[in-house]
């Protein structure tokens, strides 16, 4: 099984899409309104690629998700009490697509982000994630991840929940 993690292209963007669509599908089919046809929209993959942000992971030749790295925190994030007082590797808009998942690809995006920030000097990681999304909560605990607090965020319902990750 041969899989690989690279930076994103344009070129990537229709695959990335179709994955947003079919996320977006599965998240309304348990009451999760966290990405809707407001968020995320191409403009942002579209962004993430230009300033070489956005990672895809590929089996066997296909795009089987993807996710955004980068130092920028939400301003919401300064409400909350995080362990460090440092610069943080941030992950945001992650997905896998259905067909992909159970295989440990979500694992395997969040491995590379570990191995991205300590190549960039790095050892504090920082994410979120709506709490109505139970997928994504259970992979931030399983990768590691310690729950810091909830903040409210894009104007929605329900707070999101804020993790942390030291690396040793």
């Amino acid at each position: 099984m041969i899989i690989i993690i690279r930076k994103a292209i344009l070129e990537d963007l229709k695959d990335i899409m179709g994955i947003i669509k079919q996320t977006i599908v599965e998240m309304r089919s348990y009451n999760n309104s966290q990405w809707d046809e407001n968020y995320p929209q191409e403009k942002d993959f579209i962004n993430d690629i230009q300033k070489e942000h956005l990672f895809v992971i590929e089996r066997e030749g296909k795009i089987a998700g993807f996710t955004c790295i980068n130092k920028v925190e939400p301003v919401e994030y300064n409400e909350l009490n995080w362990t460090l007082n440092e610069v943080a590797m941030v992950v945001h808009r992650m997905s896998v697509s259905p067909a992909y998942r159970r295989n440990g690809i979500g694992t395997e995006l969040m491995k590379f982000t570990d191995e991205l920030a300590l190549k960039n000097n790095l050892r504090y990681l920082k994410t979120d994630t709506y709490s109505k999304n139970p997928n994504m909560n259970a992979l931030f605990i399983r990768c590691g991840y310690k729950l810091v607090g909830e903040m409210s965020y894009l104007g929605k319902e329900k707070p999101f929940c804020c993790y942390e990750k030291v690396l040793k």
